[in-house]
């Protein structure tokens, strides 16, 4: 295996061992956020080592707003009925923020559900052209919502880590949810760039610290979503990878 894979991923395991060292290593973790906000923990096996997913719901009047779908596709409906249990309220809408598989693979099964799911109109075009999941309703532009009491935006900042990456901005609580274009600020590099622009992925993130300078909470995919050094952080390893392709 490659050095810098090995790094990346030997950092996500020691993210995941702080994070979720919990009897029995359950398969969904839910960890209270902020207020109305959650982030659930689901896992999945890349290269051969068990990786943490992270997503966030938010809690309504008008029903539960989901970010992204579980990883380990055996946890879409206990995620469904953990939320009812723990709040009696049901799931109404999902946005998926880029076509990959951790975020998207879930898109089908709450359709079913009856539940709204939504991707930008790049995605669901990846998404066909990758056998993907597919979501109900396609986001033509950056889109604002009114759910409840609670009004949050999606935000395209351009090809990073996919050609497609949006991230979600909650303005209230100040919650920038950076999805897989944002790694941990202990990440030692920018992960999986099968399908990124390194050229670009740099610009793309100065785009979103731009737009959202002061951010109180930074989610992550894969990382320790705890720091808010993680943009930065982030940005700065875009930097040196492009510096590093000038060579």
């Amino acid at each position: 295996m490659p050095m810098k894979k090995t790094q990346f991923i030997l950092t996500i395991l020691c993210s995941a061992l702080h994070l979720f060292a919990q009897p029995n290593n359950p398969k969904l973790t839910i960890t209270h956020l902020t207020g109305d906000y959650y982030i659930y923990t689901t896992h999945n096996t890349y290269e051969g080592y068990k990786i943490p997913a992270h997503g966030l719901y938010l809690v309504t009047d008008s029903g539960v707003v989901l970010i992204d779908t579980p990883w380990d596709t055996t946890q879409f409906q206990p995620l469904l009925d953990s939320i009812r249990f723990k709040h009696g309220k049901e799931v109404v809408m999902c946005i998926a923020t880029h076509w990959h598989s951790d975020r998207t693979d879930g898109l089908e099964y709450y359709k079913q559900k009856g539940i709204k799911t939504y991707t930008t109109k790049l995605t669901d075009e990846l998404c066909k052209k990758n056998d993907k999941r597919r979501a109900e309703v396609v986001i033509e532009n950056d889109t604002t919502f009114h759910i409840g009491q609670y009004t949050f935006e999606t935000y395209y900042p351009g090809w990073g880590h996919t050609e497609d990456n949006i991230v979600v901005w909650f303005h209230n609580e100040r919650i920038l949810y950076g999805g897989c274009l944002i790694k941990g600020a202990e990440s030692r590099d920018l992960g999986n760039l099968e399908d990124a622009n390194v050229d670009e992925y740099a610009s793309t993130l100065k785009r979103v610290q731009r737009k959202y300078p002061h951010a109180k909470y930074i989610l992550v995919s894969h990382h320790d979503w705890r720091s808010r050094k993680s943009l930065g952080h982030s940005l700065k390893l875009a930097r040196k990878l492009t510096r590093e392709r000038k060579k």
